[in-house]
């Protein structure tokens, strides 16, 4: 077992990762992650969640080191432009607005999608949208709208991602199923309502609060780096 880094362990109290929900809401996959619990709910023992972090850390910088491309989730409000942000600065897709269902298990239909998406915005680009009247260039205006809304974080996407990156395993849960079914490791920010078994590398956190996002993700982004 690695020695506590008591500095590490200080910035995620101070990030409020250690705050879980109601007692009534854990699952029972959190119980040993629990360091006690007072009257507004469960409180995480974040030397625990820093073992997690540090092995999540140690997993993504093998895939990186390998060549691999990891995706990133974050759908909900708190995490959404965390994600996205981090994504940006990685060069790595990312899912920031709703897991499109098939992302992963109907990948082939997905890639249409996405090729679509790349040739409406390379003829746009170029001033080379092909239409005959004003109808016309405002339907291909709303489809790229749309496209983008639902399919512009994966557009570097290079095939099936190595690992997933996920805020709240709970709420991204059609992710989490699609990831199990196809074979890829997830790595999640989960609160103690989250089923943990269901993640490959699990990070037992607060994911409602954006400073406890921000920190972890900002460490495993760190790890992401080439």
């Amino acid at each position: 077992m690695s020695e506590i880094n008591t500095e590490s362990v200080q910035q995620l109290f101070d990030a409020g990762v250690h705050i879980g929900y109601s007692k009534a809401r854990r699952h029972p996959s959190a119980q040993n992650f629990i360091h006690t619990t007072k009257t507004r709910g469960d409180i995480i023992n974040i030397e625990e969640t820093d073992r997690q972090i540090i092995e999540a850390e140690e997993f993504l910088k093998e895939l990186t080191a390998g060549g691999k491309q990891v995706l990133l989730v974050g759908t909900k409000p708190e995490a959404s432009a965390i994600i996205k942000n981090m994504a940006d600065k990685l060069d790595l897709p990312y899912v920031q607005n709703r897991w499109i269902g098939g992302t992963l298990t109907n990948a082939s239909e997905i890639d249409v999608r996405i090729k679509r998406l790349r040739t409406l915005l390379d003829q746009q680009e170029k001033g080379e949208l092909i239409y005959q009247t004003k109808k016309e260039k405002l339907m291909l205006e709303r489809e790229i709208d749309r496209l983008k809304i639902k399919f512009g974080g994966l557009l570097n996407m290079t095939g099936k991602p190595a690992a997933l990156i996920i805020v709240d395993s709970l709420s991204e849960d059609i992710a989490i199923t699609e990831a199990q079914k196809t074979g890829v490791p997830t790595v999640s920010i989960s609160n103690t309502d989250c089923d943990l078994k269901k993640v490959t590398y699990p990070i037992i956190a607060n994911d409602a609060a954006r400073s406890a996002i921000q920190l972890i993700i900002n460490r495993l982004g760190e790890a992401l780096k080439k």
